[in-house]
């Protein structure tokens, strides 16, 4: 009797289609597999990509770069990836005019800067070097300012403390600042809230140019005497007429003077210069000697701080033109859950040639395109929706991502699993991630399966993690890039991945294909590496059946920022007890759907025996996708009310600084200025804020109502 029951269970697993071998379809992770495979990646394709994209500098709205756009396109279409452009018209900015001209103590003759970069030797490029746009800043303030000129380091906050307290006042001044520290627009913002009138802002040679004896580009990767760091000075997202909603034809817009009236544009004068104009307009500066970390390098006059007696006249007139940008779109439609989005996005424009910025990623994303394309001719089909993202525009302020999300908020916020960004893919060696922590540990396992593509002896993630026990992941409150909307607006989970980091010849006419040929990846092989990374944590997200999210990895990040936040207030009346309590609701939750999750996978062999429940799954991986969305307010942070997100944004004095708990930051370093009680009793708000999107958080994870 034993025997035959025996026979005739096995009689019946033997039919059940899910056992029967032959006909089975591969399971994803075979794919996933074969997707690393070097037999898929081709690193010449990749460096044709990005020769192809960047032959001609192409900046919004250019010729150039809607064929850069078409190539985009087509190369999608050739794969058998449906895709479409996705206009926008948007004010965009251009130099009209521009002068600065230097009167320094007599004797000396006025100095009129040429305000060019120089081609180079034998440059390739020289025969379209006057399609690159004149050097300005994008957005500056319209008018002609004199005054005494004033050094003012990076032009941060605390800078100005210094000069405050050396005695220098820099009001009714043109400053001068380095880059280097903090994002252009806070340069302008800082300078404008300590009285200046313009502001010069320049290369220094000791971070761009390599030092005393750094030879610039092409003998070597630094940037030339007379390199130019341009880009935008907006400190929005999106097209400021349309602060929060889509540009569309017919569309509702600010006008100029509503624009300027909302705090995002600058209101004085600016310029950016090159290393051999700075150092001139350094030695027209007398007055106090700057600090020995304000200096610059060997070979170079002393730095003091002025103001004066050297004079400038800076001119500067710009138009705002409502032009077309074009977004382009792929979609691979997913097989099970076409409704659930992961996002793939890159921006194609760029201020010059942009061989590292952005179009060492566009390639990266091409590369991705061509193996999952490969991976469908083989069987694979994805279980959720896949979209390719161009961007347009991401220069002048992430326009063209934010104009999209805007116009597509409902459909995103309710279908977005996340939202995977590569920005300048490859600039030099060294692995770097950022991300929303619940996706540190997919990251850290993609890691694990890539060689290392400047050490085959190791993996990624062993070159990443050194001598240390964990890597070191970023968080994406900064506005560096495409994921602001995604993040700060929608609450997306997101990622960003590359290698290398800052370069010298950033948002320079030198960052062409040369550059990235001799000096950031001569092989290529760092772009294959990172289309695998990022390739193979969309795999994941898109075809597992359970969502790879860790929600424990973000309780325990937001234990680490609590910590923090107690430094901050010690010694005021501020408790933090809402917050702590929120965050320890936010473990226990994020404990019991790990624990709910794990069992459903260890029973979901007999359930596909006896009776599939998708729902189930489906029910789960819902609240593990709308988690990040319970962090968002729908006020916003105070006087930033785009920024949603209340755990992530920027720094309110530095775009490109990541903050948590913004909302906070922004009432301490109020309250730590006004030294009122109301100020403080502002500060408890924040904290009560963040504690309840915490909370939320949790709610949504534990998916039960109140």
């Amino acid at each position: 009797m034993v025997k035959l029951f025996i026979a005739t269970i096995a009689t019946i697993l033997t039919a059940l289609p899910f056992l029967s071998y032959p006909s089975r379809p591969k399971p994803h992770y075979q794919y996933h597999s074969l997707f690393l495979s070097p037999s898929l990646s081709d690193n010449a394709t990749i460096s044709h990509h990005l020769f192809t994209l960047t032959r001609r500098p192409h900046s919004a709205s250019t010729p150039a770069n809607a064929a850069a756009a078409a190539h985009v396109l087509s190369t999608l279409t050739s794969l058998g990836i449906p895709a479409r452009l996705s206009p926008y018209p948007v004010s965009l900015s251009f130099p009209f005019s521009r002068s600065l001209t230097l009167t320094p103590a007599p004797p000396a003759p006025p100095t009129t800067f040429s305000l060019t970069q120089e081609t180079y030797p034998d440059d390739p490029y020289a025969d379209v070097s006057s399609e690159v746009l004149p050097t300005f800043h994008a957005y500056a303030k319209s008018g002609t300012v004199i005054g005494q000129v004033a050094y003012v380091n990076y032009g941060r906050v605390e800078d100005y403390a210094v000069l405050k307290n050396m005695g220098v006042n820099v009001s009714g001044c043109i400053v001068l600042a380095r880059y280097g520290e903090i994002y252009r627009g806070d340069i302008v913002e800082n300078a404008y809230e300590a009285g200046a009138k313009g502001v010069i802002v320049y290369s220094d040679k000791k971070d761009y140019g390599g030092g005393a004896g750094g030879k610039g580009f092409p003998d070597d990767r630094w940037m030339p005497a007379t390199g130019v760091q341009v880009g935008s000075v907006f400190n929005g997202a999106g097209d400021p007429t349309t602060p929060g909603w889509a540009s569309r034809e017919g569309c509702e817009r600010l006008t100029e003077e509503e624009v300027e009236a909302g705090g995002d544009v600058p209101l004085i004068p600016s310029l950016p210069v090159s290393a051999a104009d700075g150092e001139v307009i350094l030695r027209a500066i007398g007055g106090k000697v700057a600090g020995d970390d304000w200096q610059g390098g060997e070979d170079v006059p002393v730095y003091r701080v002025g103001p004066g007696p050297g004079v400038l006249n800076l001119s500067y007139t710009g138009q705002n033109i409502i032009s077309t940008i074009q977004n382009v779109i792929g979609v691979i439609e997913g097989a099970e859950e076409p409704d659930r989005y992961v996002i793939l996005g890159n921006h194609r424009d760029a201020w010059t040639f942009g061989a590292v910025d952005p179009n060492s990623g566009t390639a990266a994303l091409l590369e991705v395109a061509q193996r999952l394309e490969k991976l469908q001719k083989k069987g694979w089909k994805p279980r959720r929706t896949i979209i390719f993202c161009n961007w347009d525009a991401e220069e002048y302020g992430l326009v063209g991502s934010t104009e999209w999300v805007e116009d597509n908020r409902e459909m995103l916020a309710s279908r977005v699993v996340a939202y995977l960004n590569v920005d300048c893919a490859v600039s030099g060696a060294g692995f770097k991630a950022s991300a929303t922590p619940q996706l540190d540990q997919l990251i850290m396992q993609a890691t694990q399966q890539v060689e290392d593509p400047d050490n085959s002896s190791q993996t990624i993630y062993e070159s990443w993690v050194g001598a240390s026990i964990h890597p070191s992941i970023g968080r994406l409150g900064s506005g560096g890039s495409d994921y602001a909307a995604f993040v700060q607006h929608i609450g997306v989970p997101a990622a960003d991945v590359s290698f290398g980091g800052a370069y010298p010849v950033y948002h320079s006419m030198y960052d062409d294909f040369i550059w990235m040929q001799n000096f950031g990846d001569p092989m290529f092989k760092r772009h294959v590496a990172v289309a695998n990374v990022w390739g193979l944590v969309a795999l994941r997200l898109a075809d597992e059946e359970f969502l790879p999210f860790n929600y424990i990895s973000y309780a325990n990040e937001l234990q680490k920022s609590a910590e923090d936040l107690k430094v901050e207030v010690s010694g005021k009346s501020i408790s933090l007890s809402p917050l702590l309590r929120s965050i320890e609701k936010l473990k226990a939750a994020a404990t019991k759907i790990d624990i709910e999750r794990k069992a459903m996978e260890e029973i979901k062999i007999w359930q596909s025996i006896w009776k599939n429940q998708p729902s189930k799954v489906r029910e789960l991986n819902d609240r593990l996708m709308m988690a990040e969305r319970a962090f968002t307010d729908r006020e916003g942070l105070l006087g930033r009310p785009w920024y949603k997100h209340l755990i992530y944004a920027p720094s309110k004095h530095n775009d490109y600084g990541s903050k948590s708990f913004p909302g906070i930051d922004d009432a301490i370093e109020k309250a730590k200025s006004l030294a009122s009680a109301e100020s403080w009793h502002s500060v408890q708000h924040e904290v009560w804020r963040v504690a309840r999107v915490i909370t939320h958080a949790s709610l949504v994870l534990e998916g039960q109502l109140t």
